[in-house]
């Protein structure tokens, strides 16, 4: 049988209408895919309800695009009756009884939810390697990170177990990974998706992703589940645009910018890369410009994030208290301060305890002023910097990341104490909820390396037709890892 998990939603759903294959055969070919599965990436298996489901498909809708794909969850996703453990011993057997707003929307659509994937501990860390399970590892490079914390749909995709997948971007969780797993990684405007169902972060900042293998489907996934949602007191009740439409007429703008010292900081296999693009980007009529952001502001990108994410993170997290989700606490506890005590211990790893006391102290009344607040005025400074930005330009162009992924035994858990906005700048899209995306530039060592295209707020129309301009430059679409099947 042909290897259908290894194209694009567009060609998977056109071999779905004529005939060719059917729902079950995806289902099983995602299954035999999962079981074979030597990256680490899943968390829990939800087989005999996308079977279920399938079989249930008599006939495809021509019009409807996601009827009978099977599809991943990032496991800080609620999903009724599938055990949702955000990759956290403190979750641990929590089974919810409800759907996340976005999994019920893709089931209205028909998609088939076959799994569960891993995600650095409670969607913090970075590296794919905090899950409860260990580290989850780049397909095309075993000896390598594929980053975080949606680290298991990245490499998922990457290796054809579905061809879309749930992620979530609190800084970059999203578009890290899709640069280094070769995948379209999108962040949409903050607001755009319903984060009802998403197990918070840092609600300021968390916004619902999704990786895909080239830039049509993106376009589909954000058609599917953008729109306003009464459960989600941060959805914007803005009208709908026709994202897949705009991606198919152009509709994208010209004026491009981009950060000379942040192209500088990278390797030189991605400054040549990004060089060359830029050269077809003006050959094509686009103004492509150097912009001077202001270097302080990119040296506080890092501890600004790191601030308001673990303050943020301490007060969401304060309800896994081991009474209602997970674990139990000690038995034998005199107090509930004792009983708590015992269950976070055990439910949370020292990394996940080093920022909840980063951020109990960033919000203590004494340190407020100096650490929380500061942190708060930075980014509206950041913000105001951006948008200033975006009055000359209609797009932000970078390397999403300076570099292919580092091995695994390079990574250390300990924070840097240099400003490290090469590496930190994709969360300039979180502080100021702006749409980006990322998509491959490159490959070096047969590993990727991905470009990150960032727009106005509500224009991600234009930045999902923008880079559909990238991927057709690039040549890079549908890229597949060396252990896909």
């Amino acid at each position: 049988m042909d290897k259908y998990l290894d194209k694009t939603i567009k060609e998977i759903h056109a071999a779905l209408v004529d005939g060719k294959v059917t729902p079950v055969d995806l289902v099983n070919e995602a299954m035999a895919r999962i079981d074979k599965d030597d990256c680490n990436a899943y968390e829990a298996k939800a087989f005999d309800k996308a079977l279920a489901k399938a079989k249930s498909i008599k006939t495809i809708d021509a019009a409807n695009f996601l009827e009978g794909i099977p599809y991943l969850a990032k496991d800080n996703y609620s999903t009724k009756g599938v055990e949702t453990t955000a990759s956290s011993n403190i979750l641990n057997g929590y089974v919810p009884l409800f759907d996340a707003e976005v999994v019920r929307r893709l089931s209205r659509a028909g998609a088939l939810m076959v799994a569960k994937t891993a995600l650095d501990e409670l969607a913090m860390g970075g590296t794919g390697t905090t899950g409860h399970k260990g580290a989850t590892v780049n397909p095309y490079d075993h000896t390598r990170m594929v980053g975080g914390s949606s680290c298991g749909s990245a490499a998922a995709v990457a290796k054809c177990d579905v061809p879309f997948a749930l992620g979530s971007d609190t800084g970059d969780s999203v578009r890290k990974p899709a640069s280094h797993a070769g995948l379209v990684g999108f962040k949409p405007t903050w607001g755009l998706i319903s984060r009802y169902g998403l197990l918070p972060f840092a609600c300021s900042m968390d916004t619902v992703g999704y990786f895909t293998r080239c830039v049509w489907d993106s376009a589909l996934i954000t058609s599917a589940l953008a729109g306003h949602d009464d459960k989600d007191m941060t959805s914007v009740k803005k009208a709908k645009k026709d994202y897949v439409g705009a991606v198919e007429r152009g509709e994208y703008e010209k004026r491009v910018c981009y950060f000379p010292q942040v192209v500088e900081a990278c390797q030189p296999y991605v400054q040549l890369a990004f060089a060359h693009l830029v050269s077809k980007l003006k050959a094509r009529g686009f103004t492509v410009d150097e912009y001077a952001f202001p270097q302080d502001l990119l040296d506080a990108l890092y501890p600004t994030y790191m601030i308001i994410s673990c303050a943020e993170s301490t007060a969401n997290d304060a309800q896994y208290d081991g009474m209602r989700y997970g674990p139990s606490g000690d038995k034998d506890a005199k107090t509930y301060q004792e009983f708590m005590t015992s269950a976070r211990t055990r439910g949370f790893s020292d990394l996940i305890k080093r920022r909840f006391v980063i951020g109990s102290f960033a919000l203590l009344a004494v340190n407020q002023h100096d650490m929380f607040q500061r942190a708060q005025k930075a980014r509206r400074v950041i913000v105001n910097a951006m948008n200033e930005m975006f009055k000359g330009y209609d797009y932000l162009l970078l390397p999403a990341s300076p570099s292919i992924p580092k091995h695994l035994s390079e990574l250390s858990t300990k924070w840097t104490t240099k400003p490290d906005f090469a590496d930190n700048h994709l969360c300039l899209g979180n502080f100021g909820g702006m749409p980006s995306l990322t998509l491959p530039l490159g490959l070096e060592q047969g590993v990727p390396f991905g470009i990150n295209a960032t727009g106005r707020v509500l224009e991600d129309d234009k930045v999902l037709a923008f880079g559909q301009v990238l991927e057709d430059l690039t040549g890079l679409k549908n890229l597949h890892a060396k252990e896909a099947i």
